[in-house]
């Protein structure tokens, strides 16, 4: 297949701003890899753990350091990233990604889970539910997850729940009735935006894994780009891709404030009054 003519321009062997990266060549800005130092050390402590932050912030990256970090030898890791269902078909979608038969009924779904969790604690294996998308989560889901989370009488803790969304998760597990499970998050997380200086580092890291061995953005250009996306790093991604492929329309070999501006522009998507 023949290399886009955009990629050519800026001597790219790829995409930059793709997403398909491994999780071991993720790029993490310092404070964001405290945050992925907290992950770890809560699974670690058998806490239940909260994460949240506005979308494009960084949340999915976090995530995937997190599971590059956890040891394999000692954790059981499971992904469930669709939490709009009802607590039957929850526990139907945990019994699939924990490798169970499902069950007919709420109750025999509920035992087989929490039976493996026990059984997998026996093994001297910590294992790890992390829900995305959690501000999504049907009330009755939230309304069993402390009994989910409650073994031998509360005494053992068998078990970590990462809970992941939008800052609007946090309202809802406040609520009263969401109480019991509330008090049982030991460590409580947000991600904030990112940092001028973090999308200078981050373009810069994402060009160079591209195999660029020159500056593309001017300073005048990051700041106004940083500005656009408040930080968040999937807005700098559509953003900086089509500033690339403008440039390279134009000619040009510099990406500077004044491309940025237009290319801002034509994607606010407002039409002219």
């Amino acid at each position: 297949m023949k290399t886009p003519s955009w990629l050519s321009a800026f001597g790219l062997s790829k995409p930059p701003f793709a997403k398909d990266l491994s999780d071991s060549v993720l790029w993490l800005p310092t404070a964001r890899k405290g945050v992925v130092d907290e992950l770890v050390t809560g699974c670690a402590d058998r806490d239940h753990v909260l994460l949240v932050g506005e979308p494009g912030v960084g949340k999915t990256c976090v995530l995937r350091a997190l599971r590059h970090r956890l040891p394999e030898a000692g954790f059981r890791l499971t992904y469930c990233h669709n939490v709009t269902l009802g607590r039957r078909d929850f526990y139907r979608q945990l019994c699939l990604a924990l490798g169970l038969t499902p069950k007919a009924t709420a109750a025999a779904l509920f035992y087989a889970v929490s039976s493996h969790v026990e059984e997998l604690g026996r093994e001297r294996i910590h294992p790890v539910f992390l829900l995305d998308e959690a501000h999504l989560l049907h009330q009755d889901v939230l309304d069993h997850l402390h009994i989910l989370a409650n073994y031998q009488w509360d005494q053992k803790p068998l078990l970590s729940i990462v809970l992941v969304g939008l800052p609007e998760l946090v309202n809802r597990l406040q609520l009263h009735r969401n109480r019991a499970f509330w008090s049982r998050i030991h460590t409580r997380l947000s991600l904030g935006d990112a940092l001028p200086d973090d999308t200078a580092q981050y373009l810069d890291y994402r060009l160079k894994q591209a195999s660029c061995k020159r500056d593309v953005f001017s300073e005048n250009a990051v700041a106004l780009l940083h500005e656009a996306a408040v930080g968040r790093l999937r807005d700098i991604d559509r953003l900086a891709t089509a500033a690339l492929k403008s440039a390279s329309r134009r000619k040009r070999k510099i990406v500077d404030r004044s491309l940025i501006a237009t290319v801002i522009d034509r994607q606010s998507m407002t039409p002219n009054l």
